[in-house]
């Protein structure tokens, strides 16, 4: 396996930046790629080690491009996560002043950060989506479009000059990233960790949704993420990302996925790994009655009471 990892780029990408933040980036060939699909497939067919692309912002929620890359097509798994804070900032060609700006590019994700700047600023612009702010900012170097919406840092890059910076609807915007690689066993659970799935329901009956979210609420597991996302099938039909505490090694969350493969049609795992957040007060006591050794001392009292010990 080539020593390398894929990631969204080109040069210049808030990905770039986050997957920098990485100890292990340092030892790896760094490759962009022109899309999170083509950089998911790179992993898929062996061209590099790993992935890293973003997934969830907290404007938003979850990013569905990534999102429905990891639910179709051969199987991925989770190992990392980064948070990133982002703001932007209008990066236009030297000499551009804000009347000039007709038009104006980013990622999809960003327009929902910056859309209320947008509509004050610049309410005739019209919006062209790239396949990155970086290269939006490219493409605004060639003279496609007037301005991009990308990070600060990016500017000199693409020889471009920030004409407005700090810009951001929501105070605190996070973007979440994930390093993605090929199903292997997940690390050793690190008491704080994250587990991620897809779940396709069995059959849609009234209280089926109530099914699945029971398997983690009565086993005292609090969900992070939930995202329907269509399957293809036809209007109404959908599958469920969740993101959910705790470790694949946990009982509690071993046992809430013992119950979810039984009654779904397909459960994909895409893996455990650390949260990101904890240094921002993210890790929740485990709750009574949850721990593994109070679900050993349960299984342990059925044991006994099967041999008529109890």
């Amino acid at each position: 396996m080539p020593a390398s990892y894929a990631y969204l780029g080109p040069e210049g990408t808030f990905t770039e930046v986050a997957l920098r933040t990485l100890p292990e980036a340092a030892t790896r060939q760094l490759i962009p790629y022109v899309s999170v699909q083509s950089a998911l497939d790179a992993v898929r067919a062996g061209e590099a080690e790993a992935a890293f692309v973003p997934i969830e912002n907290s404007v938003e929620g979850g990013i569905t491009t990534t999102l429905d890359e990891l639910v179709a097509g051969e199987p991925l798994m989770i190992y990392r996560e980064v948070l990133l804070s982002i703001t932007f900032a209008l990066l236009v060609r030297p000499g551009t002043r804000l009347t000039d700006i007709k038009t104006v590019s980013a990622h999809p994700a960003a327009q929902p950060q910056v859309r209320n700047w947008l509509r004050a600023n610049l309410p005739e612009a019209t919006w062209e989506s790239a396949a990155s702010n970086a290269d939006a900012a490219r493409l605004v170097q060639e003279g496609h479009y007037d301005a991009a919406f990308a990070g600060e840092f990016t500017a000199a890059r693409y020889g471009l000059e920030a004409l407005e910076t700090g810009l951001h609807d929501a105070e605190n915007a996070q973007t979440r990233f994930v390093l993605v690689g090929r199903p292997a066993r997940p690390a050793a659970p690190s008491g704080a960790d994250k587990t991620s799935v897809v779940l396709w329901q069995r059959d849609d009956h009234p209280g089926a949704l109530r099914d699945l979210l029971g398997e983690f609420a009565s086993r005292g597991i609090n969900l992070m993420l939930l995202q329907s996302r269509p399957t293809g099938a036809g209007i109404g039909n959908y599958c469920f990302c969740v993101d959910a505490e705790g470790h694949i090694a946990d009982r509690r969350v071993a046992e809430a996925l013992t119950g979810l493969r039984r009654i779904c049609l397909q459960v994909r795992f895409l893996g455990s790994y650390p949260r990101a957040d904890i240094a921002q007060g993210g890790a929740r006591p485990t709750p009574p009655g949850t721990s593994d050794e109070e679900f050993m001392a349960a299984a342990d009292w059925v044991a006994r009471c099967q041999d008529g010990r109890f």
